[in-house]
């Protein structure tokens, strides 16, 4: 897929993750990426911004990918904008750290929470943007993680929720071919705020020190790793329904 001039929606696209793809999209030459965000303001724009110096339009959107309503409001503003939709990369995710062995911890409003961003936010964004991505035979890459494929993680409904991001992907690519590819990106642990934040800078620190002793490439993974494999999809004209693992083989290990 040839991104020269190409447009792109980055749900939570201000941080992270999230942040590696857009500047990774602007790089390869989009000339607009829309980040959502739901939070995030001064990060989404800070991200819009540092695209802008890349020579790419960056324009940060508030909007929760668990609305469906705000949600075709921003593909709605995006093509009204932009006038077309090539690549939609479902990245904003939630989470409770829960241990796994506290099922009473597990309410309802920890499900509806997790289910609500992670699984139905990437569906909802995916039928929104199902018309126009066809009209420009377009690409989505789910962010979902190796939790959906082992028992780790940082919660159950996590877990599964990630898990169900792997089936969706490849039920979306079954309905929307042969004019849309879709896959999915499974990182590890990754290095970025989002995982440092629970734990505090040195507990953090020293769980990515353990993961990467324990990991065939002794390396955690960071955003822009991610993002190489975002891009990776992105470039594969004949490949759909799948998806990677980025844990520096972790997971062989598990």
């Amino acid at each position: 897929m040839n991104l020269g001039g190409a447009v792109a929606i980055v749900t939570g696209g201000g941080t992270g993750i999230g942040r590696a793809v857009s500047e990774s999209l602007a790089r390869a030459g989009a000339r607009a990426v829309v980040i959502n965000y739901s939070r995030s303001k001064e990060d989404a724009e800070a991200t819009a911004a540092s695209l802008k110096a890349l020579g790419c339009e960056g324009a940060a959107y508030q909007a929760s990918v668990a609305d469906d309503v705000q949600v075709k409001a921003m593909i709605d503003e995006t093509l009204a904008r932009f006038g077309r939709l090539d690549v939609l990369v479902n990245n904003a995710g939630t989470t409770h750290f829960i241990g796994h062995a506290d099922l009473d911890a597990v309410t309802d409003q920890v499900w509806d929470e997790i289910i609500g961003v992670n699984l139905k936010g990437t569906f909802y964004c995916s039928r929104a943007a199902a018309p126009a991505l066809k009209k420009a035979r377009g690409a989505i890459v789910n962010v979902a993680s190796v939790a959906g494929t082992r028992a780790v993680g940082s919660s159950i409904p996590y877990g599964v929720s990630k898990a169900a991001v792997l089936q969706l992907t490849r039920n979306l690519a079954m309905a929307l071919a042969p004019e849309v590819r879709v896959n999915a990106v499974a990182p590890g642990l990754v290095a970025t705020r989002w995982f440092r934040k629970p734990f505090g800078e040195q507990s953090a620190s020293e769980q990515e020190s353990r993961t990467a002793a324990s990991t065939p490439l002794q390396e955690v993974a960071t955003a822009e790793h991610v993002a190489q494999a975002v891009m990776g999809f992105l470039g594969s004209d004949l490949v759909t329904g799948e998806s990677i693992l980025v844990d520096g083989g972790k997971h062989l290990a598990y």
